[in-house]
């Protein structure tokens, strides 16, 4: 009997497993998202494209070649406006120092046009010729699909380079004329404000981004970027970089999805402190992915300073991390907001000089040029003056000045020679119809 139930308990017990082996078994994620870096990374590097637009066109920052002069905040800089300039210059050198120090070569993935150009150009290759296609570092040739080596591929390709490297080489001509006279120079518009060279400067940097794009993509990054020195002097073992969880390599024993990813033939898994690794987060994405199949996290990640065991930790660890490498950096940059903010300030909008007006067929030393000039891109009307001599005593060809944007204009003084012997002391008074007043003290002496 004992023998019997053991055998029925047996058959029950295996019913049941059988049983509940058929009901359908749904695995429900713990919670581990694909990262989605690519997505956010584009949305930045459209953007920075954007705001190198906006910058030359809306007067934040260019050159202007026909008076010479750099603009800023759409005034002109001379070299009288030199805390303005100065204090402009160190905050960017001491954001530039701050980001090196903290986020590495964060600003090749995610900001560089260079990099944004050559992603573009990788993409619109494999769209065309095929995933092998690649633009080897080391000089191999692109291994091109059998059925898209046609000539309309080919030909596709080199027609979207060349208008990718067409439109994207007015952008430098925007830093150095208004966006109107670069309209005139597109439609072949006459304009008195084009250089005559400057369709073959133009043409010029068509073929350098045609070579970029075409050519050295990512080799520009890898060996000849200038990015690389700052990275050297600033960049360190706690710098921003991808991590990998080395305790779980087990897991990928046989894949190298992260590898094939890497556009710049990098192995995420042995990143250094000083390589090539643009901290684009390709490689995260792509490890995450595959893991959140098993609803694990990827074996990748970006990590601040050396890696932690507790969150608090790494919070407090990151924290003074921050604050010491700012202790030095943030007395340069405290000096350029203050010089900045005292040259837009103190910021002179026109300019007043005033010097002997000696000519060939005039010689006399009772003739003034009253020079002024406008420093902003927009009207001025202006009034000139003198203080100091009789009414009789001195003549001005105009008591108005009128300039429609950036640039100068002249009013002629005449001295009376009635005037008794001896040093007359006068001054010239400028005003503006916006409230600035420009003096200038002068002695006339007579004989």
């Amino acid at each position: 009997m004992s023998s019997l139930s053991e055998d029925s308990k047996g058959n029950m017990s295996s019913a049941i497993n059988k049983a509940l082996s058929s009901i359908p078994v749904k695995v429900v994620n713990t919670g581990a998202k694909p990262s989605n870096f690519k997505l956010k990374r584009r949305t930045v590097q459209i953007a920075i494209l954007i705001l190198l637009v906006i910058i030359p066109v809306s007067g934040l920052f260019r050159i202007d070649p026909e008076n010479g002069a750099l603009v800023v905040l759409g005034w002109q800089i001379w070299f009288a406006d030199f805390f303005l300039i100065s204090g402009l210059w160190i905050m960017i050198a001491s954001a530039l120092v701050a980001l090196y120090s903290l986020a590495g070569t964060v600003v090749c993935g995610w900001a560089c046009p260079q990099n944004t150009l050559a992603e573009w150009a990788n993409h619109m290759t494999h769209k065309l010729l095929g995933k092998r296609a690649e633009v080897s570092l080391n000089g191999e040739a692109p291994k091109v699909a059998a059925a898209k080596n046609t000539v309309l591929n080919w030909s596709l390709l080199g027609l979207s380079f060349a208008g990718a490297s067409m439109f994207f080489a007015l952008l430098p001509l925007l830093y150095f004329y208004p966006p109107d006279v670069v309209w005139s120079f597109i439609i072949f518009r006459p304009d008195t404000r084009l250089a005559g060279s400057l369709y073959w400067i133009y043409f010029v940097w068509v073929l350098m981004i045609l070579l970029d794009i075409s050519v050295l993509r990512h080799f520009w990054c890898r060996f000849a970027c200038v990015y690389k020195v700052w990275q050297h002097s600033f960049k360190t073992k706690e710098t921003l970089h991808v991590l990998y969880d080395a305790g779980r390599s087990d897991e990928c024993a046989k894949c190298n999805y992260c590898v094939t990813t890497c556009f710049i033939d990098l192995d995420p898994r042995k990143t250094q402190i000083y390589d090539s690794c643009i901290n684009c987060g390709d490689c995260i994405d792509a490890c995450n992915t595959l893991q959140s199949k098993k609803g694990k996290a990827g074996l990748l990640r970006f990590e601040f300073g050396q890696r932690a065991q507790t969150r608090a930790k790494t919070f407090r660890d990151n924290s003074i991390l921050l604050l010491s490498r700012m202790r030095w950096t943030a007395p340069i940059a405290l000096l350029g907001i203050v010089m900045f903010s005292w040259g837009v300030w103190s910021y002179q909008p026109y300019h007043l000089s005033v010097g002997y007006l000696k000519t060939a067929h005039n010689q006399s030393a009772r003739d003034y040029r009253i020079e002024v000039s406008n420093k902003r891109y927009r009207p001025a009307q202006l009034s000139v003056s003198v203080e100091g001599l009789p009414q009789d005593g001195y003549t001005l060809n105009s008591s108005r000045v009128n300039l429609a944007s950036v640039g100068r204009s002249s009013v002629f003084l005449t001295v009376s020679q009635k005037l008794q012997h001896g040093i007359h002391p006068f001054v010239v008074v400028v005003r503006s119809n916006d409230g600035w007043i420009g003096r200038l003290n002068l002695q006339h002496f007579v004989e």
